[in-house]
């Protein structure tokens, strides 16, 4: 992916499922933080509760942005 960086001293640098927190699913890359790693897609669906903004999701990263954070990037947006 153009643009995208990499973090080479993260720990894990590959596609994943999460729990992401963001106010609505129309951001493609977030921070560390609003990222929680699950082990399967299921376990993801599991989590995710919508009502508090918590969304199933496949993520790339971590990766380290311009201004020095870490963030991940949003493949898919799981229903």
């Amino acid at each position: 992916m153009r643009g995208i960086y990499l973090d080479p001293d993260a720990p894990v640098i590959e596609e994943q499922y999460a729990v992401v927190y963001v106010p609505r699913r129309s951001r493609g890359r977030v921070p560390e933080n609003s990222v929680e790693i699950m082990e399967s897609e299921s376990a993801a669906r599991d989590h995710a509760a919508e009502d508090k903004k918590k969304f199933a999701a496949r993520v790339v990263g971590p990766s380290r942005s311009s201004e020095g954070l870490r963030i991940y990037y949003v493949v898919e947006w799981l229903e």
